[in-house]
């Protein structure tokens, strides 16, 4: 089985963030299984040079650790400092913002709690300075950093190292997020957008006084989204340009679907128009479904591939398959791509 370093370490956040009760004993048995899923994840592919699961879930693992006042071997440390020295963090043909973001507050974290040495400590200080500087410079002209989904955690980084007010980048950020907070769906994106909204990162995490937490947790009913009527018609194209592939294009049709529904029941719709036959699945995550296979070809961890979703010509989408709601007339394409 593949190492839950990700999912464990947002877990142990989590658990953290809501004020467990005094007894640690269920935290402790939690905090030994994400050490031994770092040192897992590592192993399992040390000839590759990088973590099974990925340097995003890698840093997430130390960073939850970190919050927990826990301590990590150096070597892993510098297992994220050699990737970020390298440029390693990155997927290709994606962004790496979010991946440099959490090793950023995980290195800032390590640094304040005095987990580290200081000659690691300097190293790391230096590694975070570099990470913010690189996101400033590749901030796009919508104000993100990547993308409406990577901005959150970059913003963190600023707001982790005292750096918001220095940065006009920042107030850029922050303005694309306000205008953009519809993207916000599923409870694991707001995790991450909510504490950089109130001018909070996930470091803070560290230093709650829980005894002082008040209570004013509420449960809201949220107004069902206005019902579109009518139906929308979009191209579905299936892209496999991976060696492995039988052929590059493996899918190019029309396909019906009710006016302002997501690109899941897009699929969902797509499979009950053949022929030709359309098959998918879809594996669910705390982002939401992710999309694992189409077509029969599987998106594997070992090959470092996933199917990539865009709009025509090349434009990546900025939501998962949940989330984005296609327009008529739109030409949707599925990718395996490698990252």
């Amino acid at each position: 089985e593949w190492p839950e370093t990700g999912r464990l370490a947002l877990y142990l956040l989590g658990l953290r963030a809501a004020c467990p009760p005094p007894d640690p004993s269920p935290q402790r048995s939690l905090v030994t299984w994400l050490k031994y899923y770092l040192e897992e994840d590592w192993a399992g592919s040390r000839r590759h040079g990088h973590p099974l699961t990925s340097y995003y879930q890698y840093s997430l693992g130390v960073l939850a650790l970190c919050v927990h006042r826990k301590r990590v071997r150096e070597e892993v440390i510098r297992r994220l400092l050699a990737a970020e020295h390298h440029g390693r963090l990155g997927h290709a043909g994606g962004s790496a913002v979010d991946t440099e973001a959490v090793v950023a507050l995980a290195f800032t974290c390590l640094e304040r709690e005095r987990l580290v040495g200081a000659r690691l400590a300097a190293e790391l200080r230096a590694a975070t300075h570099r990470v913010r500087r690189r996101m400033v410079e590749a901030q796009g002209s919508d104000g993100f950093f990547g993308n409406v989904y990577s901005t959150p955690w970059a913003m963190q980084v600023f707001i982790a190292t005292n750096t918001c007010q220095a940065q006009p980048a920042y107030g850029r950020a922050m303005a694309a997020l306000l205008e953009n907070l519809d993207a916000f769906t599923t409870t694991a994106t707001m995790a991450q957008a909510l504490p950089a909204l109130h001018g909070r990162s996930y470091l803070d995490i560290a230093s709650m006084h829980c005894q002082e937490e008040p209570d004013t947790l509420r449960p809201i009913s949220a107004e069902p989204p206005p019902e579109m009527l009518g139906n929308m018609t979009v191209r579905l194209v299936v892209e496999c340009p991976q060696p492995w592939c039988p052929q590059r294009w493996l899918y190019n049709q029309l396909v019906s679907a009710r006016a302002g529904t997501s690109l899941l029941d897009v699929l969902r719709a797509a499979t009950t128009q053949g022929p030709p036959d359309f098959t998918f699945v879809t594996q669910n995550t705390p982002q939401g479904p992710f999309l694992s296979e189409v077509l029969g070809l599987e998106a594997k961890q070992q090959q470092r591939s996933y199917w990539q979703l865009l709009t025509a010509p090349d434009t990546s989408l900025q939501m998962g398959v949940a989330d984005y709601r296609p327009e008529d007339g739109q030409t949707l394409i599925l990718r395996l791509s490698e990252w």
